[in-house]
């Protein structure tokens, strides 16, 4: 068995070095080869982890959260095992392992952080028993893929009783995934933001679609105290005894005018019912409020799991997020962020990030529809891109009786361009609510047209598909 295992892993990285030289990725391609040779692989090599493994689940924010918290357990000095590529599937997990491996068939491994795909949780927990699940998020993501988000809490729910013994780190502020974790059986620990962020005039320039809005122990609507985003709030059932869950990790002070600044309380029971509290302060250099729920989960992972993180300042600092995940690249005396956005709650998000930004901008929309990214694209008309418009034309909406309103780009955005293979439904949609755009369906001409004749300060917007092939084109400028 052990020389079926050594084919496997010489083999895989044989495959990866290849696809690298030539310009592709190739890692799930390297980790369908090993699972062929050796089916029994990753249940061998995760077994080889000395310590703890985590997996990262939730539509939004894993690959983030993922590489963030394996840097955070690198810096105390410890060896990880990390999908870093957002490689998610069962492939993709058993390529981790196995590009990490000797190649004698060992693992010399501490911890492992695995991103996973929530539908292919189901066919990795057979071979992988987490210590750990950290759970960001569900919104509605990929109909014809996922179906409604009942089928995907119900994957998870089944992945998690194949994993008895394994505690859930939750986001305490999404009823959605709060009530899967309490209902588990499972022991689960919490965070999330307590304390009101946004006014109630920001949120009211915001129209996003809610999807935990309805309890999912009696049906009865929720009461909210107040929305962050989406159906990310403070909640409670009036009608049963769910309510949003006591937090153990806990941010509040919150300042975005420079970056991410808040503190975190983190509080623990010790010795029955005696608590210990404890604050920290943590400054990131990033934009978009979902960073701070990236960063609380990734907090709250390696301290459940009695790591230190006392160099967790040092690690924001130090992490550069990749693969499209707010991504900076310098070309042509311009800034470019690329990052990705593939559901309605994630491109809402991204919308504020942008929105942030009060330096004038180029946007660029690229969408595609191929089978990863989901051949059903009417989850665009959920996205709110008439915050792109100017706020008065908001306020009036698109038409007046038999007069249209003519609507234009919002304060500070210099241009709009839609691409990829289905620009023409994102050009439509841009009509819709009368903002201007240009269409060049092209990714590469596209980007080459904003650095010609932009105003140095470029986003780049992708879904699934299109976010390596645009990665390479913009590392490849650079």
């Amino acid at each position: 068995m052990k020389i079926r295992r050594m084919a496997a892993i010489w083999a895989a990285k044989i495959i990866s070095t290849a696809c690298r030289l030539s310009g592709k990725q190739g890692v799930t391609f390297a980790g369908k080869v090993a699972l062929r040779i050796d089916p029994n692989i990753l249940r061998d090599l995760s077994g080889q982890v000395r310590e703890k493994i985590f997996v990262v689940c939730g539509t939004n924010g894993k690959t983030t959260t993922n590489n963030l918290l394996c840097s955070a357990i690198e810096q105390e000095k410890k060896k990880v095992v990390c999908n870093h590529t957002g490689s998610n599937m069962l492939a993709g997990v058993a390529a981790a392992f196995v590009l990490a491996a000797k190649n004698n068939g060992t693992l010399d491994a501490d911890y492992a952080c695995i991103e996973i795909d929530e539908a292919s949780t189901l066919r990795v927990f057979p071979y992988m028993k987490p210590d750990y699940m950290v759970l960001t998020n569900l919104f509605r993501d990929q109909l014809d893929r996922y179906g409604e988000i009942d089928i995907t809490m119900d994957m998870l729910n089944r992945a998690m009783q194949m994993a008895p013994d394994m505690k859930i780190i939750v986001n305490a502020d999404d009823a959605l995934s709060a009530y899967l974790a309490m209902e588990s059986g499972h022991t689960y620990i919490t965070y999330g933001i307590t304390e009101r962020v946004f006014s109630e005039e920001e949120q009211g320039e915001q129209h996003e679609i809610r999807e935990g809005r309805f309890c999912k122990k009696c049906g009865a609507r929720l009461d909210y105290e107040f929305y962050h985003y989406s159906q990310i709030g403070k909640y409670n059932c009036p009608n049963c005894d769910f309510t949003r869950p006591a937090v153990d990790y806990e941010a509040f002070d919150i300042d975005m005018s420079e970056g991410l600044s808040f503190e975190v309380l983190e509080k623990r029971e010790n010795c029955g019912n005696v608590h210990h509290y404890e604050s920290r302060h943590i400054f990131a250099n990033y934009h978009g409020f979902y960073n701070i729920y990236n960063i609380l989960a990734a907090y709250a992972a390696g301290r459940s799991a009695g790591l230190g993180l006392e160099d967790f300042e040092e690690v924001l600092t130090a992490f550069h997020p990749q693969n499209g995940r707010m991504e900076h690249f310098h070309i042509k005396n311009t800034d470019v962020i690329l990052n990705l956005a593939k559901n309605p709650a994630g491109f809402n998000q991204n919308i504020s990030a942008v929105m942030e930004d009060k330096k004038e901008k180029d946007i660029i929309i690229v969408i595609n529809d191929n089978a990863q990214d989901g051949t059903d694209i009417s989850w665009l008309w959920d996205v709110d891109f008439d915050r792109f418009g100017a706020k008065e034309n908001q306020r009036k909406g698109i038409s007046n009786g038999q007069e249209t309103i003519d609507q234009s780009m919002g304060e500070g955005i210099h241009s709009i361009t839609v691409s990829g293979i289905r620009c023409q439904d994102m050009r439509l949609r841009m009509k819709y609510v009368d903002i201007p755009c240009k269409m060049v369906q092209d990714v590469k001409k596209a980007i080459e047209a904003r650095l010609a004749d932009g105003c140095g300060n470029l986003y780049v917007l992708v879904n699934y598909t299109a976010l390596y092939s645009t990665r390479n084109i913009l590392a490849g400028m650079e």
